[in-house]
């Protein structure tokens, strides 16, 4: 049995996507994986467990732990909605000891393949932690702010799917760094933290590990320039079973880039809810019939010269 140890940080407001995230985990299992997950919450707010306990109980190859989170963190710089617990991932080394090499994901997640291989396959010894490109680089208004910041925007990982080396970061005395650095206004808060502390201590993985909307739209729209950093095999394997990360708009609140995904994995899990199901889409039905003649001849514009390009 390989175990595996993934860390999730959230609230009591992502509990129902994070009950989501860990089924589509635990149904893309082998048979001789074992996930040992840690759920970082705040331990001053409530915090709804009886829909998380389910999952070793429907599952059963996993074991769940809680660690609740002190307020040490609570003065960290929140901005575009993202909360505190975003940067519960910087404290994984002390809040989880129990292994030096560890998964962080957040829970805005569906995972589509066993992650034994990227575990135990990737070598961390001298790298503080293990990402995928977030392509600040091909986005203009991105590239100037890393510019400013005086960071390289072509050499930014995203933070929302990692592997961290624990044991290098507690050696390296890292701890301290991020707690300063988190009340600074970093607009990309925790991701910005992590790149510029960690800089030259960053494997970079193939983007299978981290399928955002943006990775999903560069590879229909700019194939080219994401070759020069992914073979066109590797693009092909994130489209088809990356491990997607809904960085922007949510699945369960509207429509996005790979929502139906999110909805096939929900339909599958021990949570299905017929009743939420049908108010989702009838409410979104509803919302294009209210559309006026003119927003609505808007909508087919956009189909036939954004949505039939090859």
């Amino acid at each position: 049995m390989n175990t595996v140890p993934i860390v999730f940080a959230f609230d009591d407001n992502l509990v129902f996507p994070a009950c989501v995230c860990l089924s589509s985990l635990m149904m893309s299992a082998r048979k001789d994986t074992f996930y040992d997950i840690f759920i970082l919450y705040p331990g001053n707010s409530p915090f709804d467990r009886s829909g998380l306990d389910r999952i070793p109980q429907y599952y059963g190859n996993c074991r769940l732990s809680y660690r609740p989170v002190d307020s040490s963190l609570d003065k960290a710089f929140e901005i575009r909605g993202i909360t505190v617990p975003a940067y519960y991932r910087l404290l994984i080394p002390e809040l989880v000891p129990e292994y030096g090499k560890i998964l962080y994901s957040d829970p805005d997640v569906i995972f589509r393949h066993d992650l034994s291989d990227v575990y135990y396959g990737t070598d961390m010894s001298g790298s503080y932690v293990a990402g995928v490109n977030s392509l600040a680089f091909m986005n203009p208004d991105y590239r100037k702010y890393y510019e400013r910041l005086g960071e390289d925007p072509s050499a930014v990982i995203y933070s929302g799917n990692l592997i961290i080396n624990s044991r290098k970061m507690l050696e390296d005395n890292l701890m301290p760094v991020f707690r300063s650095m988190a009340e600074k206004k970093f607009r990309f808060q925790d991701m910005d933290i992590l790149n510029i502390a960690c800089k030259g201590g960053i494997t970079y993985l193939p983007p299978k590990f981290c399928l955002t909307s943006y990775v999903s739209q560069y590879a229909v729209e700019a194939r080219a320039e994401l070759l020069s950093l992914w073979s066109d095999a590797e693009i092909e394997e994130a489209l088809s079973e990356g491990i997607v990360h809904y960085n922007g708009q949510k699945p369960w609140k509207g429509f996005c880039v790979n929502f139906d995904i999110w909805w096939e994995y929900y339909r599958k899990s021990p949570f299905f809810d017929r009743k939420f199901y049908f108010d989702f889409f009838y409410g979104r039905l509803e919302e294009l019939d209210r559309l006026s003649l003119w927003k609505r001849i808007k909508v087919l514009g956009r189909y036939f010269v954004f949505g039939r390009k090859k």
